[in-house]
């Protein structure tokens, strides 16, 4: 029989946590029910987890090898403690049972009480914004055309004043249990009671807007805030938004992707803002003040003498605010010196003498 280390893929040193991602990897790739799945591979591998996911198990095994566990009567593992799969005994799924869950549609094994309504779809779309309104934030309406809470019955399906009592099939938890059996044992699961489609209740007579549904389609307005600093492509999420849930469900999420549209003056790189100015030689030169204009209005720039083309000044704190802390990016300008050109004579001649004194 094949290594359990090898089999895992792990050292003989691995670490708890190694054996079991290993194992989750493998259990994803190898399992039975998916598309290109092994079983008799699943059944190895799980076998191996079985023994070095165990302390105990794994000493034995580090010190006599397979010889330290006999397989049980229906060859399905080892027989420790007498219990081997396959043999019809309540299976603990554990921390496996997200592996487990995405192939039988459920996880850790037994699930008690609560309602198992379907809830409401999420929808996705796209808002147009301006640069300054995606810097500063602004607040928008949006028409969505969606299944919303029934106005006459609130969304419980019953038509008002008529009575509304407690599911007989699931005894109001919205659940059904049902035994699975497996190659792992008999799994206990739970599913979505078909009478009261996971509501619990039973309803006397439907509502005659909605017809028991508890939603309607109609167009609604919504109010969105858009965050200060929020950049083209980013998403935002409203919890509760979207599709309403059939039966009192959940509603879903709206998701709303920005685009942003660009500005004639400025670029935008993170929280900062870049810009790139002419500015003449003998500004360059000598230095000088210049008035340029920003998102927030007209402010004062100094440049300093010998300042050379190319040259990037930062204005602090008068960038983009960050989108989740306080606080603003920079303007970033670039400094591009003009070359003069269609000189005058009188031009010509100092600039002539300038050139003669080395300048």
């Amino acid at each position: 029989m094949k290594d359990y280390y090898e089999l895992l893929g792990v050292s003989k040193g691995a670490n708890e946590d190694e054996i079991k991602k290993a194992f989750r990897k493998l259990a994803h790739q190898y399992h039975p029910d998916k598309q290109g799945g092994d079983e008799k591979k699943f059944k190895e591998i799980n076998e191996a987890y079985q023994v070095l996911s165990d302390t105990e198990k794994r000493r034995m095994y580090d010190q006599v090898g397979h010889s330290a566990y006999k397989q049980g009567a229906s060859g399905a593992g080892p027989s420790w403690g007498g219990a081997g799969f396959g043999n019809g005994v309540e299976f603990d799924m554990g921390d496996l049972g997200d592996v487990f869950g995405d192939f039988f549609g459920f996880g850790g094994g037994k699930r008690q009480g609560g309602s198992r309504q379907k809830r409401g779809k999420d929808i996705a779309m796209d808002m147009t914004l301006d640069f300054k309104e995606a810097v500063f934030g602004t607040e928008k309406e949006v028409k969505l055309y969606k299944t919303s809470t029934c106005n006459k019955c609130h969304g419980n399906g019953a038509e008002p004043g008529t009575k509304i009592s407690q599911c007989g099939t699931c005894k109001g938890t919205g659940q059904v249990t049902s035994v699975q059996r497996t190659f792992l044992g008999n799994i206990q699961t739970a599913t979505t009671c078909p009478q009261c489609h996971g509501s619990g209740s039973h309803i006397e007579k439907k509502c005659s807007e909605c017809g028991g549904q508890g939603i309607t389609k109609k167009e609604e307005k919504l109010s969105v805030k858009i965050p200060a600093g929020i950049n083209d492509n980013e998403t935002i999420r409203l919890t509760g938004q979207g599709e309403a849930g059939v039966h009192g469900a959940p509603a879903g999420d709206l998701y709303i992707t920005m685009r942003v549209r660009q500005d004639k003056r400025f670029a935008r790189e993170g929280d900062d803002l870049l810009i790139t100015i002419p500015i003449l030689f003998t500004q360059a030169t000598l230095g000088d003040t210049v008035s340029l204009e920003t998102l927030d209005g007209k402010t004062e720039l100094r440049i300093p003498p010998g300042t050379q083309s190319g040259t990037v000044l930062r204005m602090q704190g008068m960038g983009v605010p960050h989108l989740r802390k306080s606080g603003r990016g920079s303007i970033l300008v670039a400094l591009d010196i003009q070359t003069p050109k269609n000189l005058s004579r009188k031009q010509r001649e100092l600039l002539e003498q300038l050139k003669k004194e080395g300048i």
